[in-house]
């Protein structure tokens, strides 16, 4: 969908009342010892007041500001528009980081059409730092400043750090291929949520391979990194911004050395 100058930045100002209105019901309740219901049958995925009040929030934005746009959030689900534009929120990623009270998590907003994200935004409250990528743009602001976002140019795995979320990343045989990659690789890392993201796309690591992602989780980053330079696709080398298995690189390089070795596997 071709956007004019105008329609982005009326995006971009609601995409930032969205997180500003997250940080203050996020903030609300981070640190308090805030209590988690548990969404997952046999397991452990945590919801919070705050994941709830954020997604409120972000709503009644997107209702005062662009009414007529979708909205796909993981808290409270599809809501169809007219506009073919699409709101993919996260008002929490990393609840389980957020519950320990690390500042990992972060808030994810995108805006996609039928091809995918066509802006993102990665916020985390209580740092202080925005990441945005998409139309045009593709910026930091924190504690230290307004910087652009560029991926580093990192182009072998033996000089690469690689990050996950969950040391485990997804089923037996998917834990196999990740650790494929990563004895190849420099340095690995885990347990960032959408921070990890934040830093490829800020020029801080190199590699984010993860499984089982919801759209949710994956469309804001998708716009940051591409925005920066860098790559992100499913495990095949196709688009991942329905949801998966994502493979974020710095380097178009390091993207193909990963997807040959996911393929043998």
């Amino acid at each position: 969908m071709e956007l004019d100058t105008a329609r982005i930045e009326e995006l971009w100002a609601c995409a930032r009342a969205m997180a500003d209105a997250a940080r203050v019901e996020t903030l609300r309740h981070f640190r308090i010892g805030v209590a988690s219901d548990n969404k997952q049958q046999g397991g452990f995925d945590p919801v919070t007041e705050g994941d709830r009040a954020a997604e409120r929030a972000m709503r009644a934005v997107a209702a005062q500001r662009r009414p007529d746009d979708a909205i796909l959030g993981e808290e409270y689900g599809a809501q169809p528009g007219t506009t073919g534009l699409t709101w993919v929120l996260d008002p929490i990623d990393g609840t389980r980081a957020y519950i320990s009270g690390t500042p990992t998590w972060g808030v994810l907003i995108a805006v996609t059409d039928a091809s995918g994200p066509v802006l993102g935004l990665i916020d985390q409250p209580y740092i202080g730092e925005r990441f945005e990528g998409g139309a045009g743009r593709a910026a930091m602001t924190g504690p230290m400043g307004t910087a652009p976002l560029r991926t580093r140019p990192t182009r072998s795995l033996a000089e690469a750090t690689i990050f996950t979320t969950f040391p485990e990343v997804g089923t037996a045989s998917e834990g196999a291929a990740f650790r494929a990659v990563a004895g190849r690789c420099k340095l690995t890392r885990y347990g960032m949520d959408c921070y990890a993201y934040a830093l490829l796309a800020a020029g801080q690591i190199d590699l984010v391979i993860e499984a089982g992602l919801s759209a949710y989780d994956i469309a804001a980053p998708i716009a940051v990194i591409e925005a920066a330079g860098g790559i992100v696709t499913d495990w095949q080398g196709g688009k991942v911004h329905a949801g998966g298995n994502a493979l974020a690189a710095a380097t178009p390089e390091l993207h193909a050395a990963v997807l040959e070795i996911l393929s043998r596997r």
